[in-house]
């Protein structure tokens, strides 16, 4: 299992990214890639291409309750995810100016409680953060111990 963090570039400045908790501990099951509107990642667009990838992403950015594709995706039969790491102003323009995303299935979280993280203003209700989504895919994958110690480094950091 691969989780693909396509970051904004401004991302690798900010010290409440997230995503980085992630690339520091995650046993190389993260990888960070450098969103380029111009010039997207080869290895990223040849899984989208070969529908081996799955992106986590949310249409409606007041919620994470609707899944944003027409049937079901579900991310058990992936091997590859994508996750866009950035603020979630910056996530929309991602998306809304990639238009490689636009082909890739979509999944959406389906989280009962609110985000934890407090470091970031302007967060849309329901709306996780990435080290957040990150566990919630582990999760999801059986990868327990790893969503485990994320979980304890998010809440040191968060704290």
């Amino acid at each position: 299992m691969k989780i693909f963090l396509l970051t904004h570039e401004r991302e690798l400045h900010r010290a409440t990214n997230t995503g980085a908790l992630a690339l520091e501990d995650s046993n190389e099951i993260v990888e960070r890639i450098l969103w380029q509107r111009v010039t997207p990642n080869k290895d990223l667009i040849r899984l989208i291409e070969n529908n081996e990838a799955v992106l986590l992403y949310s249409k409606r950015e007041s919620s994470l309750e609707v899944t944003s594709t027409p049937s079901t995706v579900l991310v058990e039969e992936y091997e590859n995810i994508i996750i866009i790491d950035s603020t979630w102003q910056e996530a929309k323009k991602i998306f809304n100016h990639s238009d490689y995303l636009k082909s890739v299935p979509q999944f959406t979280l389906k989280t009962v409680n609110d985000s934890l993280y407090k470091l970031r203003a302007n967060q849309p209700k329901g709306g996780l953060c990435t080290i957040e989504c990150i566990i919630e895919v582990l999760r999801l994958k059986g990868q327990n111990k790893m969503a485990a110690e994320l979980s304890i480094k998010f809440e040191q950091f968060n704290g």
